[in-house]
């Protein structure tokens, strides 16, 4: 039992140790880089439900997002390859 237990800690400690590692290295070449932010044109939709069940679709106003140029979220910012991935974002009414 205590084999097992060892095994699964060990197991733990090779997945989260790389990850967190991943992270505050991504943390320290953002805060190197010239330009840690960037912008992204995100175009909005309101989603209104109607009385028979389906859903309309209504423009709204489009905006620049402030992102991070990293794999990570930081600062409080989406990254910028999520932003572009995602342009259109809906907005539940």
């Amino acid at each position: 039992m205590q084999d097992l237990a060892r095994f699964f800690e060990r197991l733990a400690v090779a997945v989260v140790a790389p990850l967190i590692i991943w992270y505050f290295g991504d943390y320290l070449s953002l805060k190197m880089r010239h330009t840690p932010l960037s912008t992204v044109r995100i175009t909005r939709f309101y989603a209104v439900p109607q009385k028979d069940g389906k859903t309309s679709f209504e423009p709204a106003q489009s905006e620049n997002q402030t992102c991070v140029n990293s794999m990570f979220p930081h600062m409080g910012y989406s990254p910028c390859w999520y932003l572009k991935r995602e342009r259109n974002q809906q907005i539940n009414l």
